[in-house]
């Protein structure tokens, strides 16, 4: 199986396994939300659709696109080192973020919006919160006036560029490992800006949940890459 194809069948199959989990989980997080309705049962509570220009629906959106790179950089090194501690790593962070992904898409389908709003900006919906934010030490930030502008491919802060991405392709051993590591350490440190972002913003129970889990994990594994860094006589670039 080729790495593009690896890439959609991972991708592809946590998106049918999460229009399931995400159906339970919007059900059940309505429980107990209904009223009584005067006859001593329980009304059904009202449905409650995110907005297209919502943050619940442009959190989704963004950081589904900013998952798939970390996928896509995960199989990319896994064919280039041998190195088991890293490889381990970025399936780890590959599985990890696919099945995320594939939540997101699913809460997309179930709230009937476009994973794609045209005429939005990517993390316009962050200026929800009235300023930008600092993107986790990434030195940029969201928002109306942000200073972080999109280029050569990398859409968000933390994302890699297209060269970036084509040196990772044309490296081996153990100059990809620390490439590698240095690209999705910036990678992790944008994405927890916006899984904040998500948490302070976003309305939906289960949505906010995820993003504070992501919050976490990747702040743990940050500290993992840094070690890994060191081990080989490099560090992080910002």
């Amino acid at each position: 199986m080729t790495r593009d194809r690896r890439i959609r069948w991972v991708a592809g199959s946590a998106v049918g396994l999460a229009l399931l989990f995400a159906g339970v989980a919007t059900v059940a997080s309505a429980q107990g939300d209904g009223g009584d309705d005067g006859t001593g049962r329980v009304a059904a509570p009202a449905p409650r659709t995110p907005a297209v220009d919502s943050a619940d629906a442009g959190f989704a959106r963004d950081m589904a696109v900013h998952h798939q790179q970390a996928v896509e950089m995960s199989f990319l090194v896994r064919d280039r080192t041998r190195d088991e501690e890293v490889r381990r790593l970025a399936y780890d962070i590959a599985n990890t973020q696919a099945n995320q992904r594939g939540m997101m898409l699913g809460w997309l389908d179930l709230w009937e919006l476009p994973k794609a709003a045209a005429g939005q900006e990517p993390m316009a919906w962050m200026a929800g919160g009235h300023e930008g934010h600092d993107m986790d030490g990434m030195g940029g930030t969201t928002g109306p006036g942000s200073p972080y502008q999109a280029h050569d491919g990398s859409l968000m802060p933390g994302m890699a560029t297209r060269t970036e991405l084509g040196r990772l392709r044309a490296a081996s051993g153990r100059k990809a490992e620390v490439l590698y590591l240095q690209l999705m350490t910036d990678h992790h440190k944008g994405g927890i800006g916006m899984a904040r972002g998500c948490a302070r913003l976003c309305t939906v129970k289960v949505e906010k949940r995820l993003a504070r889990g992501m919050v976490e994990a990747q702040r743990s594994e940050l500290d993992v890459m840094a070690g890994m860094l060191a081990a080989r006589e490099a560090k992080p670039r910002s």
